[in-house]
């Protein structure tokens, strides 16, 4: 890695809620002349003390103390819930607002893609942008020249390059977004969650692209994404926010599993899913005495006992219950359902309290953290619980899965099953 290219310095962000004033224009002027010559506030309610308290009640810290280095040729992703802070520290970084307190020091150019249409002008076309684009960021006509195909066949717009962007679609306005930040050499670039309105194959050249700028041309690179894997395979380091401040940051494997890991994402017995007029999930649950979060070595190959309680309201026999897992990237590992048997053997699942186990095969699995979300539906009907419910259960596979003295590392893949081999004579 290079030398340091960001230093932000307790870096915060407060905004005001709510309507700021007094009501009347000659109150509100009563308050700002008291407050330019240091006399108390005379629409202050008594007591209050120069409204201190109800100030309190009506801002929010949207970044709070933050504070954090980037060096030259770093990827950094950065994560956190909705609301955390991701998109307020972009739009800072890139000086389209400014903070409340705090510092922020940036070395070299800064491109950013934060959102669809981004620094283009609706009423250009493809190519005025491009260049409008290049001479913000002061390059010369000649050098954005010299990178105008690159950029257009990246974005895929060459039949309507001289077209204006108001009549492009998302998709294309975020090809075309990103390719000139990528194309015209910024030392800084910031994309946004904004990569995930582009289509798979284009999401897949963009990370690319991304590494390449990186790696190759030791250009610094700031990503937010809700996508664990896109933030592993291109990152380097990892920052997370949690509430406007930094819950971690460091290796960008060990901080995205403990963001998926946080308590947040386990389900809480003291909470009923009620779905009306059909079940209420009672309780959900490991067997044993840990009945939240299983830890066993990967060599157990045992089975993962479930237990779910529920309320039944209405009989319908396309009334199912299932699961999800998923690992600690995001991806889905294996869907289940009560009806995937045959029908003869369903659960039927009338009026009243039932108790229903069911089981995790591990045997096949890698090792790692693993999330198991509840599901239920009326079978090709309604979704009755998904996992956005975030009604989660945790275990974690340790060690390796074969006795041979050359497994002793965790295999690059989502499955590792304790294969047999055998020679044929």
């Amino acid at each position: 890695m290079g030398s340091e290219v960001i230093k932000v310095e307790n870096l915060s962000k407060l905004y005001r809620l709510g309507v700021w004033g007094t009501g009347t224009l000659k109150d509100d002027i009563k308050k700002q002349l008291a407050k330019w010559s240091g006399r108390a506030d005379p629409t202050a309610t008594v007591g209050s003390d120069n409204q201190l308290d109800k100030i309190d009640q009506q801002v929010v810290w949207a970044l709070k103390s933050v504070n954090f280095e980037v060096r030259q040729g770093e990827v950094l992703g950065i994560i956190g819930k909705n609301g955390a802070g991701k998109s307020t520290l972009l739009k800072i970084l890139s000086e389209i607002t400014a903070p409340t307190t705090g510092a922020i020091k940036l070395k070299g150019r800064v491109a950013s893609l934060l959102e669809v249409g981004t620094g283009m002008h609706p009423e250009l076309t493809g190519r005025e942008n491009i260049y409008l684009n290049g001479s913000i960021l002061g390059m010369k006509r000649w050098e954005i020249k010299n990178k105008f195909d690159a950029i257009v066949d990246f974005a895929g717009i060459a039949k309507y390059v001289d077209t204006p962007i108001k009549r492009y679609s998302s998709g294309m306005s975020v090809r075309l977004g990103f390719a000139i930040a990528a194309f015209l050499e910024p030392e800084i670039l910031i994309v946004d969650e904004v990569l995930a309105v582009g289509d798979a194959e284009f999401q897949r050249r963009a990370l690319g692209k991304i590494k390449e700028v990186s790696q190759g041309n030791g250009r610094t690179v700031l990503f937010v994404s809700h996508n664990m894997a896109s933030v592993l395979n291109i990152s380097t380091s990892c920052l997370m926010l949690s509430q406007g401040s930094v819950a971690g940051m460091g290796d960008s494997q060990r901080i995205t599993s403990s963001y998926l890991s946080t308590d947040s994402n386990l389900y809480d017995f003291r909470k009923k899913i009620v779905r009306k007029p059909y079940l209420e999930i009672l309780n959900y649950r490991f067997a044993g005495p840990d009945a939240r979060m299983v830890t066993m070595t990967s060599k157990e190959n045992k089975e993962l006992e479930i237990l779910i309680d529920l309320n039944i309201f209405n009989e319908d026999d396309r009334l199912n219950i299932g699961f999800l897992v998923r690992n600690e990237l995001g991806d889905n590992v294996q869907y289940s359902f009560s009806t995937d048997m045959d029908e003869s053997r369903w659960i039927r699942l009338s009026r009243g309290i039932h108790r229903i186990k069911t089981y995790i095969d591990t045997s096949s699995l890698n090792e790692g953290t693993y999330f198991v979300y509840l599901l239920s539906s009326i079978h090709c009907v309604e979704m009755l619980v998904s996992e956005a419910d975030s009604i989660c259960l945790k275990f974690e596979l340790l060690g390796n899965r074969g006795d041979s003295p050359f497994w002793f590392n965790k295999r690059n893949s989502i499955l590792a099953p304790y294969t047999k081999w055998h020679e044929i004579e």
